[in-house]
């Protein structure tokens, strides 16, 4: 038997200290200079958020202070909002006027996006002006007629002139997701129309799953302005109570709790939950989709 030799092991000389965390400070500091702007934006619109919290966990006598920060934790604020409103009647009236817009819009606004995007028909581009005119027309300017309409058919008082719009037309809808349409080759839709496919069926096989990072941020768009909207309920439910959103119902609670700033800041922040989170979970197809959108005209 021949014996193996192994050789001793080497002692590798350890990195000098100093050195390396100079070079950590160095990547650190880089970082930073390369995220800078991003930083500054962040931190520009995190604040306010943040000073809402605070405020809504302070007591009502701090929260007329210059203190910033709680000397006690009122987490009993987020409970007592509760039991000052109907704010569960005012979260559904929200839910039922955001999701089933953001349904209506999907429905009118796929269609019609498609038509101006990849069907080549006489008035297509004098409809696609009347789009842009109608995404530069004032709410107000249309306010009153509707108004009008809406209560000779008995409909003021509910939901229903704020969500039966969107089944319609949205101007803004179509264009963005005319805009994405384009920046789908019309080489797959000619191939579907080969292979014997009509045009919906071309338009749910082919068009929808490609556009679906349009469409959610269309629908994003869509749900946050009407999560946020306060003219329009205020114009149609002001003076019925039960079919109040919570934007309205949050500038109307200031007003009955105007030196309850804890309580109000409470309110604000459970309002601002649902459309953050909903951002967290969709901002990968959000920023996709505003990506892609614009490339083509």
């Amino acid at each position: 038997m021949t014996a193996t030799l192994t050789k001793p092991p080497v002692d590798v000389p350890a990195e000098p200290e100093q050195p390396r965390r100079k070079r950590d400070v160095a990547g650190i500091l880089n970082w930073v200079a390369t995220h800078a702007i991003g930083l500054a934006l962040g931190l520009m619109f995190a604040t306010p958020v943040v000073f809402v919290f605070l405020t809504a966990v302070m007591s009502d006598d701090q929260a007329f202070t210059s203190n910033l920060w709680p000397r006690e934790w009122h987490w009993e604020n987020f409970v007592e909002v509760f039991d000052k409103a109907p704010l569960f009647q005012y979260l559904i009236n929200s839910l039922t006027y955001s999701l089933l817009a953001t349904l209506g819009m999907l429905i009118s606004s796929i269609p019609a996006a498609y038509a101006l995007a990849k069907l080549k028909w006489r008035g297509r581009n004098v409809a696609f002006i009347l789009v842009i005119g109608a995404m530069m027309l004032p709410p107000q300017v249309v306010a009153v007629p509707l108004y009008d309409t809406w209560s000779s058919l008995g409909l003021t008082g509910t939901l229903v002139p704020l969500i039966a719009p969107y089944f319609l037309f949205d101007a803004f809808s179509i264009f963005l997701l005319r805009q994405f349409m384009l920046t789908i080759p019309q080489s797959y839709v000619d191939a579907a129309r080969v292979d014997g496919c009509s045009e919906f069926q071309a338009l749910v096989r082919i068009i929808i799953p490609m556009a679906k990072p349009g469409i959610a941020a269309t629908a994003l768009f869509c749900f946050l302005f009407t999560w946020n909207d306060y003219f329009g309920p205020l114009l149609y439910t002001g003076e019925v109570k039960d079919q109040w959103t919570l934007s309205l119902a949050l500038a109307t609670f200031k007003g009955m709790h105007i030196v309850q700033w804890n309580s109000s800041m409470a309110v604000t922040f459970l309002t601002m939950i649902p459309a953050v989170v909903l951002f967290v979970f969709a901002q990968k197809s959000f920023v996709k989709g505003i990506t892609f959108t614009g490339v083509k005209g």
